[in-house]
């Protein structure tokens, strides 16, 4: 069977002033559905750029990124927007805006509406995705606008889900100042996509954010290596080229 996400030699690089700077170098990655894992990296590793070629919003420079078998550069832009609304949801917490008015169960049924749902459909599945989160109908009720930052954390998580992705993504969840927070919400992320059967790619630069993942992987100067662990998921770097950077 075919993985739900490959990178078969990818490569992406980016312009630094008069620098060429390679951000991945070579990069081999498999997901099969339904698997679970973690990217390590420091600050500007690559880590985003990764999950970004991941979700179809940029375009290898070399190589190729598959999912579910379709080269994911060779669709449309109409095609990739589909993949991304249907099959793949990517969550960074920097994406936050809350409309002013708008209550937590608006925000997420709301992000059903390309579904070809009626309102009250969108409703209904944005009310079990909550619970499934922990929030009920005091909290759906809320004002997305007086949202804590960890109760937006779940919000956007809980649109993230509603649209039933096959894969999620998730930039950097560690933003939560508050340990306790942080945990809750780590918990409610893995047993959620545990919960539906959902693949999950997770990217951080706080080794303890990935805990519990099926695989760990560390990405840095460009290459990604596993550390091992799920067997449905495999990172093999190639040789590390002496010079990351061409003028």
């Amino acid at each position: 069977m075919a993985p739900l996400l490959s990178f078969t030699d990818v490569s992406k690089r980016y312009r630094d002033g008069e620098r060429e700077v390679v951000v991945l170098d070579r990069v081999f990655l498999e997901l099969a559905a339904g698997a679970r894992a973690g990217v390590y990296g420091a600050r500007r590793s690559g880590k985003s750029t990764l999950l970004r070629l991941a979700a179809g919003i940029v375009a290898p420079d070399s190589g190729s990124v598959r999912f579910a078998g379709a080269d994911v550069a060779a669709m449309s832009g109409g095609e990739r927007a589909r993949l991304l609304r249907r099959e793949i949801a990517l969550m960074a917490a920097g994406d936050w805006r809350p409309n002013p008015g708008e209550s937590v169960l608006e925000c997420v049924a709301t992000s059903l509406g390309s579904e070809g749902l009626t309102m009250r459909e969108a409703k209904r599945r944005a009310t079990d995705v909550l619970e499934l989160l922990g929030i009920g109908s005091d909290g759906a009720r809320e004002p997305t606008a007086a949202l804590s930052l960890a109760d937006s954390m779940r919000v956007m998580l809980a649109r993230s889900l509603a649209r039933g992705p096959r894969l999620l993504i998730v930039d950097e969840p560690a933003v939560l100042a508050n340990l306790r927070e942080r945990e809750r919400f780590l918990s409610l992320l893995r047993c959620a996509v545990a919960e539906r059967g959902t693949a999950l790619l997770l990217a951080s630069e706080e080794m303890a954010a990935l805990q519990g993942l099926g695989t760990l992987m560390s990405i840095a100067d460009g290459e990604v290596c596993s550390s091992g662990g799920d067997a449905n998921v495999v990172a093999l770097p190639l040789q590390r080229r002496a010079e990351r950077s061409r003028p």
